[in-house]
Order: structure tokens, then C-alpha cells, then sequence
């Protein structure tokens, strides 16, 4: 979006509403927690082993493993 701002003169409120975006989407900042890339790898690791279980039985696993 800063980009279109720039080469167009725009104001992010003008070229928001171009877009079709709401403002508060350009001020947004992830947040990512220290923990999340190790999660995830658990997460695909169980996810692969055992391909047929959903969502719940992997999360068991992972409290169980003391996540």
C-alpha cells in the first residue's frame, strides 16, 4: 500500500478506499511468539506420522508431550 501512496500522491485513507481495504489492515503487526516455529514442526511431525488424526487427537498428543 505505501508504495501506491508514493507513486500516486495518495492518502492511506484514499488509497485504502481505491483498494477496498479497511485502514486498520496496513497498521497491523503480527505477533509471533518464540515457541510457534518449534510448535509447528511438532505439529507437522505428528501430522505426518499419523496422517488419519484430526485436530483434537493431535493436540492431545501435543499436551501430552508438553506442549
Amino acid at each position: 500500500m505505501a508504495a501506491i501512496q508514493e507513486t500516486y500522491g495518495l492518502s492511506e485513507r484514499h488509497a485504502c478506499r481505491i483498494v477496498g481495504q479497511h485502514r486498520g489492515t496496513q497498521r497491523y503487526v503480527p505477533t509471533v511468539l518464540a515457541d510457534e516455529d518449534g510448535l509447528t514442526r511438532a505439529i507437522i511431525a505428528l501430522a505426518s506420522e499419523y496422517g488419519r488424526y484430526g485436530y483434537r487427537r493431535v493436540t492431545a498428543l501435543l499436551q501430552a508431550d508438553g506442549w
